[in-house]
């Protein structure tokens, strides 16, 4: 890009961020994480100095509504150094909206006259625009880029300047991360939450020095979960699912032995670990830890961690999976010197 366009480009993603202060980048109905559809889109302020805020036409929906849902639930972790793209490029301004957002910007002449009439020239004279397209109003849109919420590493790369495309054509070929299916089940991916993982042991909440301790986690919260995220103005969309496959136990000391050796449950039919019940003390545990020495006066920090195979299934049909992700916690075990049999 010529270092005009990025000065051009630099001034408005400044904009951008001056408007983050006072403003989400990304506003979602029901809060982060929460059960149901997002129905709210992405804002932008309008920089009128009115305090008036237009929507991005192209921001886009999520319908958490089969989202893993409770106090507990976090988000997943993926096993790579994989993340979520931290910006794209889809629909923004309509011919009305992008005269509101620049106009002004030109008014306070904030990167000097030069700048403004490149803006102009670009916009307004036809080089290519005439007069924002208002000529071509309701046949396309202008598109710009969105952030990733939080401005994560690499969200100033999206920096291309404002282009236009008409309704049913596909964006400029040269336009890294234009939206598609693939990053709408990837961004997806980032509003996964999915149950905690406090294991319930069998001795409850004290057990003793070699004595085998069994671990299950509720199989009724651990089943599948999904996201699906969506641009309505383009008509596509896409479904990212999380399903449960192990259970990962660190007892949090050298001095103990996982059930099994590995310390991975797998998870089978629904079920992770295996409940402890009445005349099962000299059964090894499907699931579980065995200490070798006592906490003392404290106790140890055992770790259940569960791993996610995720997946994403787009409405032009492509699909494939993604990184898997990890959701774990803490809880702490008492243990005593004192031997006992669990009956």
């Amino acid at each position: 890009m010529p270092a005009v366009g990025r000065t051009v480009r630099a001034a408005t993603v400044l904009s951008l961020v001056c408007v983050s202060v006072l403003t989400a980048q990304v506003a979602y109905a029901g809060g982060r994480g929460g059960a149901g559809t997002a129905g709210q889109t992405e804002e932008h302020g309008d920089a009128s100095g009115d305090g008036k805020l237009s929507a991005g036409v192209g921001a886009i929906v999520y319908d958490r509504s089969r989202n893993g849902s409770g106090s507990s639930v976090g988000p997943v972790t993926s096993t790579t150094s994989w993340t979520p793209p931290a910006c794209w490029y889809a629909p923004k301004y309509t011919p009305d909206t992008l005269k509101q957002y620049l106009e002004p910007i030109w008014a306070v002449d904030s990167t000097g006259p030069q700048w403004d009439a490149q803006q102009r020239d670009r916009y307004v004279d036809g080089h290519p625009y005439k007069d924002f397209n208002k000529d071509k109003a309701g046949k396309g849109y202008f598109w710009d880029s969105y952030v990733n919420e939080d401005f994560p590493p690499g969200w100033d790369k999206c920096d291309a300047e404002i282009f236009w495309v008409d309704k049913g054509d596909p964006p400029p070929a040269n336009v890294p991360n234009a939206v598609t299916t693939k990053i709408l089940g990837e961004l997806a991916y980032g509003e996964i939450r999915v149950p905690g993982t406090k294991v319930t042991l069998a001795p409850v909440d004290r057990t003793k020095v070699n004595l085998p301790t069994w671990a299950w986690l509720d199989g009724a919260q651990f089943k599948p979960v999904s996201v699906t995220a969506s641009i309505p103005v383009l008509g596509i969309s896409a479904t990212t699912t999380a399903e449960p496959v192990s259970l990962k136990i660190d007892p949090g000391t050298s001095d103990a032995e996982t059930y099994p050796a590995s310390g991975v449950c797998q998870i089978e039919n629904g079920r992770i670990g295996e409940p402890y019940a009445r005349g099962k003390a000299d059964e090894t545990p499907p699931c579980g830890v065995k200490y070798l020495r006592s906490s003392g006066d404290g106790s140890f920090q055992l770790k259940a961690t569960v791993t996610w195979k995720i997946s994403w299934k787009g409405s032009d049909g492509a699909g494939d999976t993604l990184p898997d992700g990890t959701f774990g916690a803490n809880q702490d075990v008492v243990v005593q010197e004192i031997q006992s049999v669990n009956r």
